[in-house]
């Protein structure tokens, strides 16, 4: 039988009382949270999956305007997430943030419904030559815009929301936590499937409108699941301090204390007692020998007052957390790109390649996306079941592996991806001169041929997306998890931007070079090898950097006091006084 009692962690109902650990949480609260984000994925990804052929069929842009303007775009549906996470842990916590994000989303659903249906909203054409307005553009842009605050202010607050429902503070609780975000991932990857599959056939073969339509009921079912879980809902109290104020309180006290003797034992520094966290409901973290210029803000000695204490270890531990993180974030900028050309790239050079299955049927090449989402799909059960437990027994890990580790594999599959991305599209270019293909001709070459890059780029992302949330959010101090999930989510704004920039580098730097661009309109008279070369060559080389980085981190140290004696006896002599009144 489940134990009786409160919950440990200090978690709080809608209305700040107390919780029992018997009747909320766990995976009872997280259904409707995942579900939620099941939904809200297939809206999203309804809307993002086949936006660069809508850019291009439908408001009549150009190619590299479009993969910049989609890159953008979800960059900033991926860098939003640091709004939402200050918003969350500085104000309106994690409940009533999502509950905004939400509203704001469908704002945005809404409009982009009324932008693609409407035909005042749509380009008009004269003498074959068809251009979207400045109004409709700025409708269009608008919305889609609206979708991605929405979006990403929701992104750091739901998985975080998710990863609450569990108490870290009793042991059978922490371990149906080290499966939540692999199955986060999981229920990402279906609603992820979904769009892929039908939603962008819909678009291709019955409009856009409707394609868009479908996306926004998803949403509304996305929003209705989320509210069902209310009442079993676990909600972490918000500190009532700023952190950013106690962050950078700690370099301008170790920089006031430059001058002082640092001792060399770690146990002269200053530091509050454990007792001191577990009754706050938070978690000591250990000295590490790391940056050890900022253990200055923690010296006894220092010259304050009442009003003004030295840092304790706890404080100066939390910037060295958010510092280490910060080297892992960049080293991640790269591999975030695939995630850019995936949606991009790949669906362009789909575009030219033969995708009619049967007489009456033709393949969308944003589909082919999916196999990458089914690959997830295959593979993670297969990664939680099967190689977790098998690597705990090599390894005596709780893990398996490392989380550092786990991204190492998934950066060097994608090194492979690259290489057989570079000679898919070798292949291409031969068949085109083999044929004599001219302009915009359909190469007679299956789809099927970039299957192979999907399906590895697949197996990547079922060590990286799970494995980048985890890490970032069991390295974020425990008053900074949010702040610590939008790390992850800006990774993938940076690759976006960043792949971006690559694009535009090289459209400016071909064209002014041979006279055209390697990555032109006309996808079978381009040089999209030479693009895929270079992004061999960069992930390469900054997997060889990720490497020696992970080697030499140092993961946070914590006190491992899952639960406290004292604690339990308060909670069940409570729960006792609350029953016979």
């Amino acid at each position: 039988m489940e134990e009786k009692g409160y919950t440990l962690d200090g978690t709080v109902d809608l209305s700040g009382r107390p919780v029992l650990s018997s009747a909320t949480g766990k995976w009872k609260a997280c259904i409707f949270i995942v579900a939620n984000q099941t939904f809200e994925r297939f809206a999203y990804f309804g809307v993002s999956a086949n936006l660069v052929i809508y850019m291009t069929s439908e408001l009549h842009k150009d190619m590299v305007s479009s993969v910049t303007s989609v890159n953008n775009w979800s960059g900033t549906a991926w860098i939003t997430p640091v709004l939402g996470a200050y918003i969350a842990d500085s104000y309106l916590g994690r409940f009533w943030t999502i509950t905004f994000a939400l509203l704001i989303n469908a704002t945005g659903m809404v409009l982009l419904v009324l932008t693609a249906t409407l035909e005042c909203f749509k380009p008009t054409c004269k003498n074959e030559i068809c251009k979207a307005s400045t109004t409709q553009l700025t409708l269009f842009y608008l919305s889609i815009y609206t979708i991605a605050l929405g979006s990403g202010m929701l992104k750091p607050n739901l998985s975080t929301f998710g990863a609450d429902q569990f108490d870290d503070f009793r042991p059978e609780e922490r371990v149906l936590k080290v499966s939540f975000f692999n199955w986060w991932t999981f229920n990402t990857a279906c609603g992820t499937l979904a769009a892929t599959m039908f939603l962008v056939y819909i678009q291709e073969r019955f409009g856009w409108g409707l394609g868009y339509g479908v996306s926004a009921i998803g949403f509304l079912l996305a929003t209705v699941s989320f509210f069902t879980g209310v009442p079993i809902y676990r909600h972490k109290s918000r500190m009532g301090e700023s952190h950013a104020k106690e962050f950078f309180r700690v370099p301008v006290v170790a920089f006031r204390n430059r001058k002082l003797h640092l001792p060399s034992n770690p146990s002269e520094l200053h530091e509050f007692a454990l007792e001191h966290y577990i009754a706050a409901g938070r978690r000591q973290i250990y000295h590490t020998p790391r940056f050890r210029l900022l253990d200055k803000a923690a010296i006894k000695a220092s010259k304050t007052d009442g009003s003004n204490p030295p840092c304790t270890v706890t404080q100066v531990e939390t910037n060295k957390v958010v510092l280490g993180m910060i080297g892992i974030w960049l080293l991640i900028i790269i591999p975030s790109n695939f995630w850019a050309v995936e949606v991009t790239m790949f669906i362009k050079q789909g575009t030219t390649m033969e995708r009619n299955l049967g007489p009456n049927f033709q393949i969308p090449a944003a589909s082919l996306w999916s196999f990458v989402v089914v690959t997830i799909l295959i593979c993670l059960p297969i990664y939680d079941f099967y190689f977790v437990p098998f690597m705990r027994r090599r390894t005596g890990h709780h893990r398996g592996l490392k989380m550092l580790h786990r991204l190492a594999i998934g950066f060097s599959i994608q090194v492979l991806a690259a290489a057989v991305m570079y000679g898919v599209e070798i292949r291409r270019m031969a068949v085109i001169r083999e044929k004599d293909v001219t302009g915009e001709e359909v190469v007679p070459m299956t789809i099927f041929w970039l299957l192979p890059q999907h399906v590895l780029l697949g197996l990547a992302n079922t060590f990286l997306m799970g494995g980048l949330l985890e890490f970032f959010y069991d390295q974020s101090p425990e008053q900074m998890k949010v702040l610590g999930t939008a790390f992850y989510t800006s990774t993938v704004a940076a690759g976006k931007y960043s792949n971006s920039l690559l694009v535009s580098i090289i459209d400016k730097f071909s064209t002014k070079i041979t006279g055209k661009s390697w990555l032109g309109n006309n996808m079978n008279d381009t040089h999209i090898d030479y693009y895929y070369a270079l992004l061999f060559l960069i992930s390469a080389l900054n997997l060889c950097l990720f490497l020696r980085a992970q080697r030499r981190y140092i993961y946070k140290k914590e006190n491992e006091i899952q639960v406290n004696g004292i604690q339990i006896l308060k909670a069940e002599e409570t729960e006792s006084h609350v029953g016979k009144a």
